[in-house]
Parts: C-alpha cells; sequence; structure tokens
C-alpha cells in the first residue's frame, strides 16, 4: 500500500473526489453537477474505499449545494476515526435551492461555513479545510491565514490548504503555520510542473484534481457520448480541456490512444495507468478522481496494487506524445 504525508498524518497515496456523488446543483445560473446520482450507492462506494485502503476524501460545501458532505457524513457515520475528510469554503451555498453564489470569505463568513460543513458532515472537525476561490487577491490572503488559525485554535480544523492553480498563490498561503497542501489540476495531459516543483520546495502535499480528465481518461467515453442535461460536462466551459462543446476533446481522445499502450502496461486498466504516471510525477501526490458507484471505486483504488509507472514507461510517454506534437 502506498502512502502520503499530509501534515503530520499518513495517508492513502489515493484519495476520492466527492463532487460528483453531490448530485445536480447550480453555480449561479449555470449547472454544476454531473447528474443524478444515487445516494445509497454513493455511501456504499465510499465504505468500499475504506475497505481497501483509501483514507482521504474530498468535498466542498459547493458539491450539491452541501449535499456531498451530507452523503459523505452518512457513510463515515461508524468509520470517522479511519478517515481524513478535506473539504472547502468560500462561495455563499443555498441548500434549500441547491443553488452556489458569490464568494464570501471574511472572518463571520469563514467561521459559518466551517460550522455549516461541521453539521452537514456530522463531526466535530475537519481534517484539512481548504480555500475553494482559486483566484482570491493575495492582498486577501493574510486575512483568510487569521481566520483559520483561529479555528485550528479552537479544534474546528486540523489543517488547511488552497485549491488553487496558481504557483504563487499557493506559495503565499503555504507561508501558514498549519498550510499542509494545495490542490491543484494535474493530468498525463495537463502537467503542473511549477506547482509540483513549490510542492518539493516547502513540503507541501499535492492533491491532484481532475486526474482523471473528468473521466475522459478511463477509455469510457468516445465521439458521439451524450450526457444529461444536469451534467457539467454537457456544457462543455471554456476551461473544462477533456470535453469541448458537450463532447470528448478529440484530440485529448488521440492522444489517448497513442499512449494507451503504455499506460496499459503490467495488467493495468487506463484509469490504474492514468493515475499511476501522477504518482510517478512526484512523491508529494495524492490523486482524487471522481467516483459515483462502487465498481468506479473498486478501479480507482486497484490502481494502488501496481503503484507508479517506473522511469522507462515515463520516458516513452514522453516520446510518444512528444512525436505526436503534444
Amino acid at each position: 500500500m502506498h502512502t502520503r504525508t499530509l501534515g503530520t498524518r499518513s495517508v492513502s497515496a489515493l484519495g476520492l473526489g466527492c463532487w460528483a456523488i453531490g448530485g445536480p446543483w447550480h453555480f449561479g445560473d449555470q449547472e454544476a453537477g454531473w447528474g443524478t446520482v444515487d445516494d445509497q450507492e454513493s455511501i456504499r462506494a465510499v465504505q468500499a474505499a475504506l475497505d481497501l485502503g483509501v483514507t482521504v476524501f474530498d468535498t466542498a460545501a459547493n458539491y450539491g449545494a452541501g449535499h456531498s458532505e451530507v452523503v459523505l457524513g452518512r457513510a463515515l457515520a461508524t468509520r470517522r476515526e479511519e478517515a481524513v475528510i478535506a473539504t472547502k469554503f468560500g462561495y455563499a451555498v443555498d441548500e434549500a435551492r441547491k443553488e452556489v453564489g458569490g464568494i464570501q470569505i471574511s472572518p463571520a463568513d469563514i467561521r459559518a461555513s466551517c460550522e455549516a460543513s461541521l453539521r452537514r458532515l456530522a463531526t466535530d472537525r475537519i481534517d484539512l479545510f481548504q480555500l475553494h476561490v482559486g483566484d482570491l487577491p493575495l492582498e486577501k490572503v493574510d486575512g483568510v491565514l487569521e481566520s483559520l488559525e483561529r479555528l485550528v485554535a479552537e479544534g474546528l480544523i486540523r489543517a488547511y490548504g488552497w485549491s488553487t492553480d496558481d504557483p504563487e498563490r499557493a506559495r503565499r498561503f503555504g507561508r501558514g503555520a498549519h498550510c499542509v497542501s494545495v490542490q491543484h489540476g494535474l493530468n498525463i495531459f495537463e502537467d503542473a510542473p511549477d506547482m509540483l516543483r513549490l510542492c518539493q520546495e516547502t513540503g507541501l502535499a499535492s492533491i491532484n484534481r481532475g486526474p482523471l480528465g473528468m473521466g475522459l481518461l478511463t477509455g469510457t467515453y468516445a465521439r458521439g457520448a451524450a450526457f444529461a442535461p444536469s451534467d457539467i460536462r454537457r456544457r462543455g466551459a471554456a476551461w473544462m480541456k477533456p470535453f469541448q462543446d458537450g463532447q470528448p476533446n478529440p484530440e485529448w481522445l488521440a492522444r489517448l490512444e497513442t499512449v494507451r499502450g503504455v499506460l496499459t502496461s503490467d495488467g493495468r486498466t487506463l484509469t490504474q495507468g492514468a493515475l499511476a504516471w501522477i504518482w510517478a510525477r512526484s512523491p508529494l501526490t495524492v490523486p482524487i478522481p471522481g467516483f459515483r458507484t462502487v465498481a468506479q471505486v473498486r478501479e480507482n483504488a486497484g490502481a494502488l496494487q501496481f503503484g507508479p509507472l517506473d522511469a522507462d514507461q515515463m520516458a516513452e510517454i514522453d516520446r510518444l506524445l512528444s512525436s505526436d506534437g503534444a
């Protein structure tokens, strides 16, 4: 079993991202969920993950406008001590209307968000409390850090981090006494060398969202794939590189075929190969693939038995992508 360090705590090298199990919700006037979900299946999936050695569960107040936290709390009700709960704050959440709105990062807002997450998660502390506003101006960072340190002192949170793709912001946040991580995008087609270098320099854990390219890197989706109206991938937002105009990105599909043989070497599935690439990039990485079913969790967790790709496999992927013009 491969492990990582999160602050002073040893955790599984694989986490699970709980965005999809939040069900439908809106960010402003835009659909932001992954379609309808079966809460009981979500609960079974979380518990299966624990059985398979996964200990990190990443959610957010935004996901399902709080519903993801509720479901995760139910799943962990009798197994709380086995899990590391990471959630996020920074936006106005209307649970009843399933809507998320403007930025809220005043001291009172941060405390209120923490208390609301604790209620929904049915727990007395949050292991990792992460700022969800990736582009928050740097001049506001010190105030946020002061609020978070107060929550640590009161025992409401154990540590904190920032979900951002900007190394400068991550470095500034990392000055906080109890800052232990940065969450950022990372997958085989979206590398983040500057952020990984920062983590190596500072010792921050690198928590990786989008490790499977919103599902595209699993090999599940081909051209012509259809998504429900309440699935964010149907919208194909500008930042959503794996899916464009509601369809799998054809360039990504072609590149995936180019490296399929290497990713599936040694008996891995495509999913497991994509996760293995991330572990090979840095000993600090903790990918958090999403899930909605027990079967998906089992496949994700199966990657732990294989571990990272080796140096020759990584070099071959670099060669193939370079010759492919990537």
